[in-house]
């Protein structure tokens, strides 16, 4: 959303940047893109970069536009599940992508086990047809189209809210690119923030054309949903961005995660976690982000690809193309 407002507002060509978005998603594998060259930049999440780190892949995190991740379970009401240590031995409809994320934080924080486990194939109908089961989702979509199949109001629990605290939709490149282009990746930041300034506190109508036009599916009611509930759960602006800016991170926020991960088996104790993020390019204030200035190279044109965890991706053209 804060990228597409960016694009469609003219901020990305303010700083010199020619960005083109293209839908991303479970089915697309950023960081073999990232890897390869064919994008400049890739909407990722923090434990897929410590990851990475494990493998020795030369990516880094350069910024997270959200606080706190959205992934949520959700439950029927009236079945006794008013907390996670009550969703213990009933069946939760995962995706194979939690078996690396939050399952290993919910099992050892919370008792989950193995046989709790089915799987989430992002269709909503095996949970609806079983009031004692629990179901992945992520707070922006899945809430709605549940009250809307099922005709109820679920009960939503946001992982961020227990413990389970990974920066989420995070900016990530190549660490050549940080190293040989500190400069593009310092504008391609700043623009991608004060475009999510833009579209919190400005007008979205520009961005959510542009969704629409990706995803004719996506309804006026669904967008307006899930700006309010990024909002209301401070998913973008809440902690360290409040007073750092979007995209805020900190060494001691990383080290916590890592800590999370570690003691749930996902990260081996001896990971160096700190060379999978750089503090160089965020943290400059909201009043910064807020301040809109056209920046003196805008004539210098970088070209920029990009792809977002859930749906974007960036790349500019033959100026100075940055990819998203």
């Amino acid at each position: 959303m804060g990228l597409l407002s960016g694009d469609r507002t003219g901020i990305y060509a303010d700083y010199g940047l020619d960005v083109t978005i293209k839908m991303g998603g479970p089915q697309v594998n950023g960081t073999q893109l990232l890897m390869g060259g064919a994008i400049d930049f890739f909407m990722g999440y923090g434990s897929d970069a410590i990851r990475a780190v494990e493998s020795d892949i030369p990516k880094i995190t350069v910024a997270s536009m959200f606080q706190k991740d959205p992934q949520i379970l959700i439950a029927h009401p009236d079945q006794g599940i008013e907390s996670l240590e009550d969703i213990q031995g009933r069946p939760v409809f995962i995706s194979s992508a939690a078996n690396v994320t939050y399952w290993p934080f919910l099992s050892a924080k919370y008792g989950f086990t193995e046989d709790m486990k089915r799987p989430y194939n992002f269709n909503a109908a095996p949970f609806l047809a079983d009031p004692n089961s629990v179901q992945q989702g992520y707070l922006s979509s899945e809430p709605l189209a549940i009250e809307k199949e099922g005709g109820f109001e679920p009960v939503v629990f946001l992982l961020a809210d227990y413990g389970y605290e990974p920066y989420s939709t995070t900016i990530e490149t190549r660490v050549e690119v940080v190293e040989q282009d500190p400069d593009l990746v310092q504008r391609f930041v700043d623009a991608s923030i004060k475009g999510w300034y833009s579209y919190l506190n400005g007008d979205p109508s520009p961005a959510n054309a542009l969704i629409k036009q990706d995803n004719p599916e996506m309804s006026d009611e669904q967008i307006a949903y899930g700006i309010a509930k990024i909002k209301e759960y401070g998913i973008v602006v809440s902690g360290d961005a409040e007073t750092l800016g979007i995209g805020a991170m900190t060494a001691e926020r990383w080290q916590s995660f890592f800590d999370t991960l570690v003691a749930a088996g996902v990260i081996q104790a001896d990971t160096d976690y700190s060379q999978a993020f750089t503090l160089d390019f965020v943290n400059k204030g909201p009043d910064y982000y807020q301040t809109r200035v056209a920046d003196p190279r805008s004539h210098f044109m970088s070209p920029i690809q990009t792809i977002g965890r859930h749906g974007k991706l960036v790349h500019p053209p033959n100026q100075q193309r940055a990819q998203a």
